[in-house]
C-alpha cells in the first residue's frame, strides 16, 4: 500500500514540476507548487516520522502563501505574455481549428523528457552511493533537482526563479532525508524554504515601492 501511494506521488511531483516551467498563469503554479510540496511530504515520510514530514508539507504551503499574498498586491509582475505560432493553422472543418500552440512549451516539454531519462538512467548509481535509500526517492530527488535547473535556466522573472529554487531545494531534501534524520536540519531547511518566499516576496513586490528621494 504505502509502495502505491509513494509511486502515485512520484507521478504527482513530475506533473507539477513540468507544468510549472510551461504554464504562466501564477495563480495555476501556485496550486501546482502546493499539491508538489503535498507529493514530496509523501515521499519524504518514507524515511522521516510523519511529524517532521509534516513540517515540510506545512513549511512549503507557507511559502506558497506568502508568495500567493505577493502576488495579489503585484500580479503584473508574473504576467509573461505567450508567443504563439501565427502561422498554425488547422483546416476550417477541424475541431482544432481553435487550438494555438507556443512553440516554448514544445521544448520545455522535450526538456522535461529528458530530465525524466537522466533521472531513471542515474537512479542505479544513486542507490549505490546511499544504502538503504528507495527508488521513489531517488527518482523523485533526480528529478526535482532537473526540474529546478530547468525552470532557473528558461525563465528570468522573480516568481519562475524562486519555483526553481523552491522545487530545486524539495529535491535535495528528498534525497539528503534518506541519510540523516536530525529535527534540527528539518527545522532549518524549513526555515530556508519560508526564506526563500519572503526574499522572492520582496522581489514581486520592490517595483511598487517608492523610491528614496
Amino acid at each position: 500500500m504505502m509502495q502505491s501511494i509513494s509511486f502515485a506521488a512520484v507521478i504527482l511531483v513530475a506533473i507539477t514540476s513540468t507544468l510549472l516551467i510551461i504554464i504562466t498563469d501564477w495563480r495555476i503554479r501556485i496550486g501546482l507548487l502546493a499539491l508538489q510540496y503535498f507529493g514530496v511530504f509523501f515521499i519524504i515520510s518514507l524515511s522521516w516520522p510523519m511529524s517532521m514530514a509534516m513540517a515540510k508539507l506545512v513549511a512549503g504551503w507557507m511559502a506558497g502563501a506568502v508568495l500567493g499574498m505577493a502576488l495579489i498586491s503585484n500580479p503584473t509582475i508574473a504576467v509573461i505574455k505567450p508567443r504563439i505560432l501565427p502561422n498554425l493553422a488547422f483546416p476550417s472543418s477541424s475541431a482544432l481549428r481553435n487550438i494555438r500552440i507556443r512553440p516554448e512549451n514544445i521544448f520545455y516539454l522535450f526538456a522535461s523528457v529528458l530530465v525524466g531519462m537522466f533521472a531513471l538512467s542515474f537512479a542505479p548509481t544513486i542507490g549505490t552511493w546511499i544504502p538503504g535509500i528507495q527508488d521513489e526517492q531517488i527518482w523523485s530527488g533526480l528529478l526535482l533537482l532537473g526540474m529546478g535547473i530547468l525552470q532557473l535556466g528558461f525563465r528570468a522573472d522573480p516568481l519562475s526563479c524562486i519555483l526553481g529554487l523552491l522545487t530545486l531545494l524539495s529535491g535535495f531534501e528528498i534525497l539528503y532525508a534518506a541519510i540523516e534524520q536530525s529535527t534540527l536540519v528539518a527545522g532549518f531547511l524549513a526555515a530556508i524554504n519560508l526564506g526563500l518566499a519572503l526574499a522572492g516576496a520582496y522581489l514581486i513586490l520592490s517595483p511598487q515601492m517608492p523610491e528614496d528621494e
